[in-house]
C-alpha cells in the first residue's frame, strides 16, 4: 500500500533531530560549546591519569593475550554490523534496504558522531539511506528515533536487573531514575503512534499541520503493525550485550576479571555518557567513567583502572574510526560535503 512518501509534509518528524545538523546557531555559541566540552574532556582525562603510572603501560600491553584482544576488536565491529541488520529489519515494512548500504550508512554515521561536535551522525546516516533508496528523510529519521527508544528500554531494564543482583555498583543507581523517565516518555509516545489504527486514505487532510500529522502517523503505524518491529526489539538484546565482550575480555587480560554483568553495566554507562557534548571519540569522559566504575565499584587499584581505561578506549574506538573512514571512502564523498548536504536536506524538510 502506498504511503504517500513524496509529500514533503511527512518531514515533520525530522524536527526531532534537526538541531544536530540543520538548526542554525550563532558561530560564537557553537564555538563556545565545543571549546567548553573539549576543556571538560581534557580535564577528565588529566584527572583520570593523574596517578596512572603510565610507565607501566607497556608492560601491561606486553602481558595481554593479543588473540583475545583481536577477538574483542572483531566483536566490537560486529556489533555495528548487527546494528545495521536491525535497522534494515526495522525499515523492512517501508523500504528494501540492502545490508551493505545499511552497514555503510551506520559506520559513516558513527564516524561522524565520533569526530565532529554535536553528534550529527544519526542525521547523516538517515540522509544517506534517504538518498540511496528514495525513502523520505523523515521516515529514515523516525526509524533512528525508534532505535533509540528500543535501546533505552533495554538499557533501563538491564541496569535495574544488575542493581537488584548486586552486579552493578549501587552508587550508580540514581541514573536509572532519569533514564526511566525518558524511556517511559519515549515508549508511551511511540506506542501510541506505532499501534494506533492505520488512517484511511480518504481521511488525509488537504494541507497544513493536520496533513503532516496524518502522514507521520501513517508511516509509524505501518511499521508498528508489522512483525518487523518485534524482530528489531529481539535483535536489540544481542546488540547491547555483545558490546560488553571487549570490556570483559580485556579485564581478564588485566588480571581482575570483573563479572559479565559488571561489563554490561559499564557499557550502559558509557553509552549514556556518549550523548553528552565532549571531545572527539569521547576521549576523557570515557576514561573517567571507566576508572571510577572499576575503582569504586570493584576495588580495582586506581593506577591499574586508569591504564585499563586507555587500552579499552583504544580497542573500542580506534577500529571503529578506521572502519568509518573506510565506509566514508567507499561512499565517495568527503565528510564536510556530506554534512553540508545533510544540513540542506534537514532544512528543506522542516
Amino acid at each position: 500500500m502506498a504511503l504517500l512518501y513524496r509529500d514533503r509534509a511527512s518531514a515533520a518528524i525530522s524536527k526531532r533531530y534537526h538541531g544536530c545538523l540543520g538548526k542554525k546557531q550563532s558561530t560564537g555559541t557553537r564555538v563556545a560549546i565545543v571549546v567548553l566540552a573539549n576543556l571538560v574532556s581534557l580535564g577528565a582525562l588529566a584527572w583520570t591519569l593523574r596517578d596512572a603510572d603510565l610507565g607501566s603501560l607497556w608492560a601491561d600491553l606486553a602481558a595481554l593475550n593479543w588473540l583475545w584482544v583481536s577477538a574483542a576488536i572483531v566483536t566490537q565491529l560486529t556489533v555495528y554490523v548487527w546494528q545495521a541488520l536491525r535497522w534494515k529489519v526495522l525499515l523492512a515494512p517501508v523500504v528494501r534496504l540492502p545490508l551493505r548500504q545499511s552497514v555503510r550508512a551506520v559506520f559513516v554515521g558513527l564516524f561522524t558522531s565520533e569526530v565532529l561536535p554535536f553528534r550529527g551522525g544519526e542525521v547523516l546516516r538517515s540522509y544517506l539511506v534517504s538518498r540511496w533508496t528514495g525513502l523520505p528523510f523523515s521516515v529514515a529519521l523516525t526509524s533512528v528515533v525508534i532505535e533509540r527508544v528500543l535501546d533505552g528500554l533495554l538499557m533501563w531494564a538491564a541496569i535495574r536487573f544488575l542493581l537488584e543482583t548486586a552486579l552493578f555498583p549501587r552508587g550508580f543507581g540514581y541514573l536509572t531514575n532519569g533514564l526511566g523517565v525518558a524511556v517511559l516518555a519515549g515508549v508511551t509516545v511511540f506506542a501510541v503512534a506505532l499501534f494506533s489504527p492505520e488512517p484511511k486514505n480518504r481521511e488525509i487532510p488537504a494541507k497544513g499541520w493536520r496533513r503532516r500529522f496524518w502522514i507521520v502517523r501513517r508511516d509509524l503505524a505501518h511499521i508498528g503493525h508489522s512483525r518487523y518491529l518485534a524482530a528489531a526489539l529481539v535483535l536489540t538484546v544481542p546488540y547491547l550485550l555483545f558490546q560488553a565482550v571487549p570490556v570483559w575480555v580485556l579485564s581478564s587480560g588485566y588480571g581482575f576479571k570483573i563479572p559479565v554483568g559488571a561489563a554490561i553495566g559499564l557499557v550502559m554507562l558509557l553509552r549514556l555518557a556518549a550523548a553528552l557534548p565532549q571531545a572527539p571519540a569521547t576521549l576523557g569522559i570515557f576514561q573517567l567513567i571507566t576508572k571510577e566504575f572499576l575503582e569504586y565499584g570493584y576495588a580495582i587499584p586506581p593506577a591499574q583502572a586508569a591504564r585499563y581505561s586507555l587500552v579499552l578506549w583504544a580497542v573500542v574506538k580506534l577500529p571503529l574510526l578506521a572502519a568509518g573512514a573506510v565506509a566514508l571512502s567507499i561512499t565517495g564523498a568527503k565528510i564536510g560535503e556530506l554534512t553540508k548536504e545533510a544540513k540542506a536536506h534537514a532544512r528543506a524538510h522542516r
